[in-house]
């Protein structure tokens, strides 16, 4: 036999308090008993069946477990590969502190809500590298997201394609059947300034592949300048540049693979509301076993407990003979 739970100082302490007044109270009707000259035995049986029902009511409190039992364990979970947009226009301020730096933030409650998924990192700007490949670890994940900053990747503008392509090919390697693939999810975290020509493509590719796609923009409609170490960065007209939050384009993308969009600014955070989309994507079984499992029998202890209350409520013993 096992327990759900043993006996603590709280619990002994209650225990030894009441034992102490019932034992006041036995003492108490031993002396009554006396001064009537009357018999004690009837009372034996009545205290017999309150101390029963209280032994048995805290052995219900401590959970018996006895009897073995066969339960199938089912194990599910979700592949997750995050892009995020790393061109210099995330190191806009309009943000605080800057788009990239919120992102951080906003990243690490994304893992911690996901720890029993897999989760890639894909850095993108007009390419796109693997920074962390699907995997269980969060604290090597965190570190990678930690270090994320813009000089990671070239800057010669933003392109949704690369990282939509490789987050499809990455995941096309896990061999996961056509059924399991509505659990494979790609969500794409950018400003929205895309200036590929391959987006549309990547786009019905995810669609035929089945996979999810959310996007998550961060920035404003007034947007910000790009600080840079000498001043703000400015085009090749000496101009001081600009970056707004290009909502369109991911709206456009979330539709066209018939997901969904999220946005950050000063007004909203849609984060929360993004972990609650992906924690309606339903996992798939990556594991089922059957174990041995003993079940808890406290209701046994506890029914026979209300059985002894019962009747000590129903016998009645007189004491005082006239």
């Amino acid at each position: 036999m096992t327990w759900f739970k043993s006996l603590g100082n709280t619990e002994i302490i209650f225990i030894a308090l009441f034992l102490v007044a019932y034992a006041v109270y036995i003492i108490r009707l031993l002396r009554i008993s006396k001064r009537l000259n009357t018999s004690f035995r009837p009372l034996f049986f009545k205290i017999f069946l309150r101390t029963s029902a209280i032994i048995l009511m805290i052995i219900a409190l401590l959970g018996p477990s006895f009897g073995e039992t066969t339960k199938e364990v089912k194990s599910e979970g979700k592949d997750i590969f995050i892009a995020v947009d790393l061109s210099q226009s995330m190191n806009a301020f309009d943000i605080a502190p800057t788009r990239l730096e919120k992102v951080k933030f906003e990243l690490s409650k994304i893992v911690e809500a996901f720890s029993s998924d897999r989760i890639g990192l894909i850095i993108f700007s007009s390419e796109a590298f693997v920074q962390c490949p699907l995997t269980y670890d969060q604290s090597a994940l965190n570190l990678f997201i930690s270090t994320l900053n813009t000089s990671l990747v070239p800057n010669a503008g933003t392109d949704f394609g690369a990282p939509l392509n490789i987050a499809l090919e990455k995941m096309e390697q896990t061999e996961a059947p056509v059924t399991q693939q509505k659990a494979q999810i790609i969500l794409m975290v950018s400003d929205g300034e895309d200036f590929g020509d391959e987006t549309d493509e990547s786009a019905k590719k995810v669609v035929k592949s089945g996979i999810q796609l959310f996007t998550l923009g961060v920035g404003t409609e007034a947007g910000s300048k790009i600080r840079q170490a000498r001043g703000f960065k400015r085009d090749r007209e000496g101009n001081e540049v600009v970056t707004k939050l290009n909502s369109k384009s991911l709206r456009k993308l979330a539709v066209d693979t018939g997901g969904k969009y999220f946005e950050i600014n000063k007004e909203q955070n849609d984060v929360s509301r993004l972990i609650r989309a992906i924690n309606e994507v339903e996992g798939e079984v990556r594991d089922a076993r059957m174990i041995d499992a003993s079940a808890n029998k406290f209701y046994f202890f506890l029914l026979g407990a209300l059985i002894l209350l019962a009747l000590d409520a129903l016998i009645r013993r007189k004491t005082l003979r006239i």
